[in-house]
């Protein structure tokens, strides 16, 4: 018993001392998939950072001209405590795994804009109550999460 365990010593020492390409292989693979997934991961989250910005937001002439412009009008954009409400404060969820939901969702609105479903200030006040309610149903539905 004592050789089969000394000869297995001496072929785990000799695999250890002499590593074959495969072991460096599999050793590139995990280390690169690391470093790939640190990478993206970053770039995910600062992607969802960027797109919950009011820069963001207001960047399209739709928003900027119609719901931005309006905002700047209320209590929400300018008060006495100088806090000011931004977008994503009641548009998009705090908490992690809502606010994926929340963006996938927003996908649809990104839609809308490459295909000129509310391009002009006409078509906006057409489609507003019908995306207001939109709205409205969705924070009701989720107790206003935001």
């Amino acid at each position: 018993m004592s050789a089969t365990r000394s000869s297995l010593i001496k072929r785990y020492w000799q695999t250890i001392n002499h590593p074959s390409t495969l072991l460096y292989i599999l050793g590139f693979l995990t280390l690169g998939g690391f470093i790939a997934g640190v990478v993206f991961w970053g770039a995910f989250n600062t992607a969802l950072e960027v797109t919950s910005t009011e820069a963001f937001c207001t960047s399209c002439h739709e928003m900027h001209d119609n719901t931005f412009a309006e905002l700047k009008n209320t209590i929400h954009y300018s008060n006495r405590s100088g806090v000011r409400a931004i977008c994503s404060d009641c548009h998009v969820p705090h908490n992690w795994t809502d606010k994926i939901a929340r963006k996938m969702q927003a996908s649809k609105e990104v839609w809308a804009k490459v295909f000129g479903s509310v391009d002009t200030r006409e078509k906006f006040q057409d489609k507003r109550l019908e995306l207001a309610e939109h709205e409205w149903h969705r924070l009701k539905a989720n107790n206003s999460l935001e």
